[in-house]
């Protein structure tokens, strides 16, 4: 009864007023719940709140936002209070302003619903987009212990990588910058996330079988761009596009609480 009144007051606040809501309460796991409840209400979108968590209890426990992400059908947003986002409040109305759009691409089709997304986003709201593609550190190790095959290979993925990045920025309309980085995946990608000043990261969702048998996990590379991201991640999965994306195509401005 306690939560069914807290969400009763919360839905009067004047930020809601326009928007037809319907409040869901369930009981359960909530990442396995909100993938049921995207399932059962063809949800678009679905967006978290994180925060950074560090040592043991992060690695033995997980977030329950990546487990949100990892097991949502649908694309999440995840924010992490306090960062740099996209919304902008004027007066009594808040806007969505998105200016660079910075899209993590690997090329591989796990990126091809991300990479639509982030397309479609920069269009609509005519920002610029950002392309980025790192070739992790594993390459430079493995031309350090085999110098013959190892650094001929790397130097082939370089070039492959430069040549798929032009055809890339090639197809956006002059809109589309490219960045081709070295080194551990997070780390460069929220390195340039921050050097840009992006307003959000897209990033194309993999997951994998957990450890013990359990819920799918994420990759680690894409836990820690969301742990540590300046800006707010947008995961999509791959094999599903949401053009454009609802909560992101509003034209009217929202109404604000009176102070």
């Amino acid at each position: 009864m306690q939560l069914r009144n807290e969400v009763k007051a919360l839905l009067a606040d004047p930020m809601f007023s326009g928007l037809e809501v319907e409040p869901v309460l369930v009981e359960g796991e909530p990442a396995a719940e909100i993938a049921t409840a995207v399932r059962d209400y063809d949800i678009d979108l679905v967006t978290v709140v994180t925060h950074g968590r560090r040592g043991l209890a992060r690695a033995l426990f997980g977030s329950t936002a990546e487990e949100i992400i990892a097991e949502a059908p649908c694309p999440v947003l995840t924010i992490r209070p306090p960062q740099h986002d996209f919304v902008e409040h004027h007066g009594g109305s808040t806007e969505i302003r998105l200016h660079r759009i910075l899209l993590a691409t690997n090329f591989r089709p796990s990126s091809i619903a991300a990479t639509s997304a982030a397309r479609e986003m920069a269009d609509a709201y005519g920002a610029d987009l950002h392309g980025a593609y790192v070739i992790g550190d594993y390459f430079e190790q493995i031309s350090t212990m085999f110098p013959d095959g190892g650094t001929s290979a790397l130097k082939r993925m370089r070039n492959e990588v430069n040549q798929r990045m032009q055809t890339f920025a090639g197809e956006g309309d002059g809109r589309v910058k490219t960045h081709v980085a070295e080194g551990r995946p997070y780390a460069e990608i929220v390195r340039l996330a921050a050097e840009i000043d992006a307003d959000l990261i897209v990033i194309g969702r993999t997951v994998h079988a957990s450890l013990f048998g359990g819920a799918p996990a994420l990759g680690s590379e894409i836990e820690r761009v969301v742990r540590n991201a300046p800006c707010p991640v947008l995961c999509v999965p791959a094999g599903r596009v949401v053009t454009p994306l609802p909560s992101f195509a509003r034209t009217q401005p929202v109404p604000q609480p009176q102070m």
